[in-house]
């Protein structure tokens, strides 16, 4: 993790989002808080899938260690933790108050979303994020024998997504250094930090 966070301390996320990314998994990091304990103070937790006790206590952490979170797929939890809202290609519930506690200046909604196709830059400038979370950048172990869009596509892609991106896919210290740091805003790891 340590690589990795030194990678992730050159990018420049945009304002109050954060450079290194740690993403729960319900099958390879279930149980997130041990890693984001060890986050350092700045870098984000992007919940998926978590049990409400375990995303109650990382709301906390996050709290306490000044780190950003963010709850994928319910704008409902994400506004009872006072987190961000990450938007899967699914779509997410509770959408519209969270929304809406974004238009009124609250100072925890951050909003990003996953960007695993092309319709992602239509809906990227329709709900307009903060970030998005441009995948799979390299060959991962989350969606094994999905195409991996390599360096230069993904480059590509987030050129025209037109919204700050962060890489997630395959990424590790190595893998990182190999994307182009022009349109490189942050990194977003899962085996990186289930492995630590």
């Amino acid at each position: 993790m340590r690589r990795l966070e030194g990678v992730a301390r050159r990018l420049k996320p945009p304002p109050g989002y954060a450079a290194l990314w740690l993403v729960s998994d319900p099958v390879r990091l279930p149980d997130p808080l041990a890693a984001a304990a060890r986050l350092p103070r700045g870098a984000g937790v992007l919940a998926r899938g978590l049990a409400p006790a375990i995303l109650a206590a990382l709301a906390r952490l996050a709290r306490r260690r000044g780190l950003v979170l963010l709850v994928a797929g319910d704008g409902r939890a994400a506004l009872r933790h006072r987190a961000g809202l990450h938007l899967p290609e699914r779509g997410a519930s509770g959408l519209l108050p969270f929304l809406a506690a974004r238009r009124r200046g609250a100072p925890f909604a951050h909003l990003t979303l996953a960007a695993h196709g092309r319709p992602a830059a239509a809906r990227a400038r329709r709900l307009r994020p903060g970030m998005v979370f441009l995948s799979p950048a390299f060959a991962t172990d989350s969606h094994p024998g999905a195409t991996a869009l390599g360096p230069l596509r993904w480059a590509l892609r987030a050129r025209r997504m037109g919204t700050p991106a962060a890489a997630l896919g395959g990424v590790s210290a190595v893998s990182a250094g190999r994307l182009p740091r022009r349109w490189l805003r942050g990194l977003a790891a899962i085996g990186a930090f289930a492995h630590d």
